[in-house]
């Protein structure tokens, strides 16, 4: 198994927990025992933002999850990202209460990226891969294997952040991006990847395998 350094609690919410710490503190300051709501709000943004420390599997050919969540779609598709190429599409839904950082799910080189501008429907809808606000990014595995990775803004997430650029060398589990507040992370791989999830399945960003590029051995 692999390992990396994760910060605990996400850097992306650090400012917001300062802020609701003083929200807090003010209002037991001038409500007393009133302030108990703004305080509960404190623990629902260091739950939001936590970023705990996941084992990422070290076999070869590995897809870890790149998010935390409920799968919500498997099918093949034609490949939006790569002219001409059919992949396996799966889906992974993130409500409010998932962690919303976001892994690389398999090493390599990144050799493009893409943001698109959009709408913010429910992230849990199919359509949301076409018609929401995204940012893709396209993996090539030191085996030559494309794989594909998009954030997609939901029904009240306004903000995707996405670290690499190309020609970035990754790692598998590597931190790679966030989304804040609720949203949807697409994972196109090739037809012949063996998956190991199925429809309505929870998943743990970088804890679970959602498939194989080659069988193990």
């Amino acid at each position: 198994m692999a390992s990396f350094d994760y910060p605990v609690l996400a850097r992306e919410g650090w400012v917001h927990l300062v802020i609701a710490l003083i929200c807090g503190i003010a209002a037991t300051w001038l409500l007393g025992y009133g302030s108990l709501f703004v305080w509960l709000l404190v623990l629902f943004v260091i739950q939001f933002f936590r970023d705990p420390k996941r084992q990422i599997s070290a076999e070869p050919g590995a897809i870890v999850s790149p998010a935390s969540g409920k799968i919500v779609a498997v099918s093949e598709v034609e490949n939006p990202y790569l002219e001409g190429v059919k992949s396996l599409k799966v889906s992974v839904f993130m409500n409010v209460f998932s962690v919303h950082s976001n892994l690389i799910p398999v090493g390599g080189v990144i050799e493009q990226c893409w943001y698109h501008p959009g709408k913010f429907v429910n992230a849990a809808l199919d359509k949301a891969s076409s018609a929401n606000e995204r940012n893709a990014i396209w993996i090539r595995t030191d085996k030559g294997e494309d794989v594909v990775s998009v954030q997609i803004a939901g029904l009240i997430a306004r903000r995707i952040l996405s670290y690499v650029k190309a020609q970035d060398k990754v790692k598998t589990g590597q931190r790679y991006g966030f989304i804040r507040f609720g949203s949807r992370v697409d994972l196109y791989v090739p037809l012949d990847v063996r998956l190991t999830i199925k429809l309505g399945q929870w998943v743990s960003s970088g804890n679970n395998v959602i498939g194989y590029l080659h069988s193990p051995g």
